[in-house]
């Protein structure tokens, strides 16, 4: 794929190819949760992390940061943290006698909320106006933040004491949630080996007003009305599996996904068709980030608990049993 002045999608994937070669000078692997990155930037989401420590998930955001030149700040979620920590607070200024705004660490375009499940749920919430509105309230002022703007959230999934799960309101923000696991042996001996070199240095590759130009690029990007109504079929059948011939499964959903996870696969499908260098989204382009956009929204029952059944398990099921259409590019 190569640039050209006509800036579709086919051609503008490559400075997002440039952005995540350049990312791998640093992170071994990971190549899921890189897509999903570059699939939440262009599609201006937000993404939850969840695996065990040492797998290098704020290495990665930081790596990217610099190679699209954006600002990057890190909070670390504690127990005794205060919303006026991450979000900015009036602060007095004896000179002036005047009360003056100091903006807190959510000004910036990638901020990594690490071990997000480690804050109170006041501190949780405080993220919800900045991550669905781009802007935070101090006081009687609304300040917006840069743009683009990107939430990468974390969580230990192996720890559970001084933890706080997060409410379904607050997971439902998020676009997409990824597992990732632990490295291959070949991964993890060039892991080992890059640690014993100097450490590698990210060049910027492009600049957040670039990334806003592919971002509207990407929006160029054709769904065709089947894939939508694939996507609708597919939260509507989290809801009542029955529709798809599963009626065992509707005991182990208590709530299946909300109507902001259609929403967010065909937005992300469009992002990632046009990483992938199509003008049109394809079935297999939903289909890849299914689990990732959906696994987060279904509220399983006890007995779903009780009998090990995870919502990748349900989804998987519903996947199997639902017609996927067939292939459609720009005006077939």
């Amino acid at each position: 794929m190569s640039w050209n002045d006509a800036g579709t999608p086919a051609a503008a994937a490559g400075p997002i190819e440039k952005v995540l070669y350049e990312v791998k000078k640093t992170i071994v692997g990971q190549d899921v949760l890189l897509e999903r990155l570059v699939v939440a930037l262009l599609a201006r989401g937000h993404i939850l992390v969840e695996g065990v420590p040492g797998l290098a998930k704020t290495l990665a955001v930081k790596s990217l940061a610099e190679a699209i030149g954006g600002e990057f700040h890190r909070v670390q979620f504690t127990p005794d943290l205060v919303p006026a920590d991450i979000l900015g607070t009036r602060v007095f200024h004896q000179p002036t006698g005047e009360f003056q705004v100091s903006l807190g660490p959510v000004f910036t375009n990638l901020l990594l909320a690490d071990e997000i499940n480690r804050a109170p749920a006041k501190v949780q919430s405080a993220l919800l106006e900045v991550m669905q509105e781009r802007q935070v309230t101090i006081g009687r002022e609304t300040h917006k933040v840069p743009n683009p703007f990107l939430v990468m959230a974390t969580q230990n999934p192996i720890e559970s004491e001084g933890t706080y799960p997060l409410p379904e309101a607050q997971v439902d923000r998020f676009m997409m949630k990824v597992v990732i696991g632990y490295p291959t042996v070949t991964e993890e001996f060039v892991v080992v080996e890059r640690a014993l070199a100097p450490a590698a240095v990210i060049q910027k590759i492009i600049d957040p007003e670039i990334l806003v130009g592919l971002q509207q690029a990407a929006d160029q990007v054709y769904v065709d009305p089947s894939l939508i109504e694939y996507a609708v079929n597919l939260a509507h059948a989290t809801r009542d599996p029955a529709k798809v011939g599963l009626t065992d499964l509707a005991k182990y959903v208590t709530f299946g996904a909300s109507p902001r996870s259609s929403i967010s696969l065909v937005l992300a499908g469009r992002a990632l068709a046009y990483l992938r260098g199509r003008e049109y989204v394809v079935p297999e382009d939903l289909a890849d980030l299914a689990l990732d956009v959906l696994r987060h929204r279904l509220v399983l029952s006890y007995e779903a608990l009780s009998d090990e059944i995870t919502p990748d398990m349900i989804l998987g099921k519903v996947l199997a049993n639902l017609s996927v259409p067939e292939p459609a590019g720009r005006g077939r």
